[in-house]
């Protein structure tokens, strides 16, 4: 099911940092730092942490013989770091976590053993259609009952083995009469992304192969030898298809695209985001689209098909309410029949405006990211003759929305090294084993990259993840600022009793991971 969740803070205490520790993944990984707050002070030898203060669980390691975790708390934008030591007692409380997650990584890393987990559907990403179980327009939660399911390797099988829960059996431990290492190792492309620079390159065995026709997924078949050669960090340009309706096709495009584009005119739906596409290389050219009245006689009222050029942002005082008062404007000018008119635009302005291109000039695709804002609209004009197929050549118009860094493996066939592939880490579902085999050829073959198209749910998880400590600037208020209102309380119309509509979810949970389904 594809969809997008927000996990609700789980309103039960923990008692311990030990308690903690065994029912949360605390780790390296990005999902691996769970947030906790106390609800009373907690002096330390030489730091005391204050009441509701928000404590990042980072690591867990042995500091003086005994087991403790590595936290911190950010005060005055400023990080502080501290241990806990896993006997340290108190009550400890989940904090509320604004970030959306995918089923699968609540699975992994969002659900504390032996409790459920209250998610809430986000209308991120909010499709229904017919075989969505859950009913059209649903806006209660959900609460995650999880069901587990053992996978295993057995000796002379190089399949991985699916165990079920309910699966009446006896079982014996025999660890200590067998070599553990003559058993087959699973590995995701995670796992073998974090091996270090030197044990690459290496040859491994692709144990379950993802799916897809696209290159080179198609060739990674169950049973494939490969050679990895090494695993990096590359840079793509994450582009959406221009269309009004719904769904959009989004794709991540390599450096490398040898294809070229033609710009294509930009919507602005307000004069705060033509401030925002102004650049110094050439004056901005627009149309309205939409009729906007002024309510102050300072300000410009726009109609239907007026034409500007954007100057720059700027202070002008109007008069509000009786008292004259400061607010940031666009300077303008309004192209008349055969001159140009000054004016000034509220930078609160609410309107419509379509630019008017002039460049007629073909651009690479780094021509565009060097000189150019982005979001930038555009279409092929020439296709990459390099593929067979280029799947941009058919779209007709492409918004290109911020450049991504992401990482890699490269990798090619170890029998027939022709060419090699850069194949995603984390959007990849893909297992293999490593071979004690040499590599013939240390340095790749000629590396293919791809234009690669991702789901609406990879969309916003790339989106997500990049750039998290950046915030776009704020939107301006849409009249000039007033007295702020002195502090009140909501009071809600109905409990969280009322709202919470519960639906049984079945999980299934590998030895380290764990998958969700839902039961119809």
């Amino acid at each position: 099911m594809n969809c997008l969740y927000k996990v609700v803070a789980d309103k039960t205490p923990y008692v311990s940092i030990q308690e903690i520790t065994r029912k949360f993944s605390i780790g390296p990984t990005r999902f691996g730092h769970p947030c906790f707050y106390s609800p009373e002070d907690i002096k330390l030898a030489n730091f005391t942490i204050k009441h509701g203060e928000q404590i990042t669980f980072n690591s867990v390691e042995e500091v003086n013989g005994m087991m403790a975790v590595n936290c911190g708390v950010v005060r005055n934008n400023q990080s502080h770091s501290f241990t806990f030591p896993i006997s340290q007692e108190g009550k400890f409380y989940e904090c509320e976590d604004d970030q959306i997650y995918t089923l699968k990584e609540i699975a992994e890393w969002k659900i504390p053993k032996c409790r459920n987990r209250i998610v809430k559907l986000s209308n991120t990403l909010h499709t229904w259609d017919s075989s969505n179980p859950l009913p059209e327009n649903f806006d209660g939660c959900l609460v995650l009952t999880p069901v587990y399911e053992v996978q295993a390797v057995m000796k002379f099988r190089k399949d991985i083995v699916h165990i079920l829960s309910d699966l009446d059996v006896e079982v014996k431990d025999i660890t200590d009469c067998y070599d553990i290492n003559s058993f087959l190792q699973p590995l995701s492309l995670e796992d073998v992304f974090e091996r270090t620079s030197k044990e690459f390159p290496m040859v491994a065995e692709i144990m379950e192969g993802p799916s897809g026709s696209q290159k080179p997924y198609n060739l990674l078949n169950t049973g494939k030898d490969i050679v990895i050669y090494k695993k990096y960090q590359a840079t793509r340009v994450l582009a959406s298809e221009i269309r009004s309706d719904s769904p959009k096709r989004h794709f991540l495009i390599p450096m490398s695209y040898k294809g070229k584009f033609k710009r294509r005119p930009r919507e602005f739906p307000t004069a705060y985001d033509l401030e925002i596409a102004r650049s110094e290389k050439e004056q901005l050219h627009v149309v309205a689209t939409k009729a906007f009245d002024s309510p102050h006689k300072e300000l410009f009222s726009v109609s239907v098909g007026d034409q500007f050029l954007v100057q720059q942002c700027q202070t002008s005082e109007v008069l509000y309410e009786g008292r004259k008062k400061l607010i940031d404007v666009l300077a303008c000018e309004q192209i008349l029949s055969d001159t140009y008119k000054k004016v000034l635009l509220p930078m609160y302005m609410e309107g419509g405006f379509v630019e008017v291109i002039h460049d007629k000039k073909q651009y690479q695709l780094s021509e565009i990211c060097k000189e150019f804002h982005l979001p930038f609209n555009v279409k092929v004009s020439v296709r990459d003759l390099s593929v067979e197929e280029d799947v941009l050549a058919a779209v007709p118009g492409l918004q290109f929305e911020e450049e991504i860094t992401d990482s890699y493996l490269l990798i090619s066939s170890a029998s027939s090294p022709v060419e090699s592939w850069e194949i995603p880490v984390y959007r990849l579902n893909m297992s293999v084993h490593l071979l004690s085999k040499d590599v013939q050829t240390i340095v790749p073959p000629v590396t293919k990259t791809t234009v690669e198209e991702i789901s609406e749910e990879q969309y916003y998880m790339v989106r997500r993840y990049e750039n998290q400590t950046l915030h776009p600037p704020p939107r301006p208020p849409k009249k000039p600022a007033m007295p702020a209102p002195k502090p009140g309380f909501a009071v809600p119309k109905q409990g969280f009793s009322d709202v919470l509509q519960r639906l049984e979810v079945a999980v299934f949970k590998s030895l380290l991971r764990e998958a969700y389904v839902f039961m119809m």
